[in-house]
Order: C-alpha cells, then sequence, then structure tokens
C-alpha cells in the first residue's frame, strides 16, 4: 500500500465516527470482508495513518476545575522542550505547535491558576509569555478528504510514491523512495547490529 484508495478513505471516516465498531460491521459498509477489513486497519496502523484507538471526553460534563486555552509565546528553538514538560502534567489535553514558537495548550486547571498547573513549561526557562482565555465550548471536525499517504522514505527523506517499497527490519516496518535506498538502509542497518 503506497497510496490511499476510496476504501481505505471510507474506513478512516467509519473509524472517526466510532472507532468501536467491529470489523464485520466495517466490512458491510465498504463492500469487504471483514479479514480484509482487519488487514487493511492493521496496514493503515504499520504506516502511522491510524496511531491508535481512544476515547474522545466530553470536559464540559466533568467537574475538575476551569477549561483554558493558554498560548504560550517561547524562545525560538524550544518548543520541542516545552512540549515535553507538557506532556505529564494533569489536565493537559492538547499541545499545538506554530511556525512562529508558539504553544497553543487546552487543559483544565484546578482553581483556575493556569500559571502554578503549567509550572513545569515555566521551568523550561523558554516561556516568554502567557495568554489565557477560558474556553465555554469545543468542537471536533475530524476529516479525511481526498488525502493521500504522505511518507518519507527512512533513507534520504524523499517522499515516498507508488513506486516505493518498504521493509520490515526487527520488526519494524521501513518505507523507501527505491529499491537503491532500501538497499543501503539495509546494508548500514545489518553492519550497525553487527558491530552493537
Amino acid at each position: 500500500m503506497r497510496d490511499l484508495d476510496d476504501t481505505d478513505r471510507e474506513l478512516l471516516r467509519l473509524l472517526l465516527d466510532d472507532a468501536r465498531q467491529p470489523f464485520s460491521q466495517l466490512a458491510e459498509e465498504v463492500g469487504l470482508s471483514a479479514p480484509a477489513v482487519s488487514d487493511r486497519v492493521d496496514r493503515l496502523e504499520e504506516l502511522g495513518v491510524v496511531e491508535r484507538f481512544t476515547v474522545d471526553l466530553d470536559r464540559s460534563v466533568l467537574l475538575e476545575g476551569v477549561r483554558v486555552c493558554a498560548t504560550l509565546a517561547v524562545s525560538p528553538g524550544t518548543t520541542a522542550t516545552v512540549r515535553e514538560a507538557l506532556a505529564g502534567v494533569r489536565g493537559v489535553e492538547h499541545v499545538f505547535a506554530t511556525a512562529d514558537s508558539r504553544l497553543i495548550v487546552v487543559a483544565t486547571v484546578p482553581d483556575g491558576d493556569v500559571e502554578s498547573h503549567l509550572e513545569a513549561a515555566f521551568e523550561t526557562g523558554a516561556v516568554e509569555s502567557i495568554d489565557v482565555t477560558p474556553l465555554v465550548a469545543s468542537d471536533w471536525y475530524p476529516g479525511v478528504g481526498d488525502a493521500t499517504l504522505g511518507l518519507s522514505c527512512a533513507k534520504c527523506g524523499n517522499t515516498v510514491t507508488s513506486e516505493g517499497v518498504s521493509a520490515t527490519l526487527d520488526g519494524d516496518r521501513y518505507e523507501f523512495c527505491c529499491g537503491s535506498c532500501e538497499a543501503r538502509f539495509v546494508d548500514r542497518y545489518e553492519e550497525l547490529k553487527e558491530g552493537a
């Protein structure tokens, strides 16, 4: 699978609507057998298109603090550090990084004390300013549209097209734009493995 077809897109739409649907129900919807649907979903997971199946909580019906949207301006080149610091903070739901060194954080904060609750971000020394707005509602509209795969070659970083190849090494799958990149990658992988 080097690209998404209409069946893959429909499966993704159905999974976005309800990721708990059994493969037999998905199969009826897309006109395939349940094993064929299972294989397609497995491939989408292997390629990283589907990362996980999770629960979407409606925070408006859970009482645990004030839900806020905080925009953190951080020093250039430090967004990854601050994102990592926020990863373990209880109540942080989303962290979005922008191209202009800002992080947009959606979190539920006990007692409305945002700076204390997000202390881990401030301890990095990278936060230059913060702007906080209470949230009154949120909606999520994920969609697939006419998306195609945008896989990168594990060797050179070029986009993998329909002519690409893949290899599985020690249980991990790698995608390559061509057989030459695959061969060089596998040779280097084996060299490093032997030297370990």
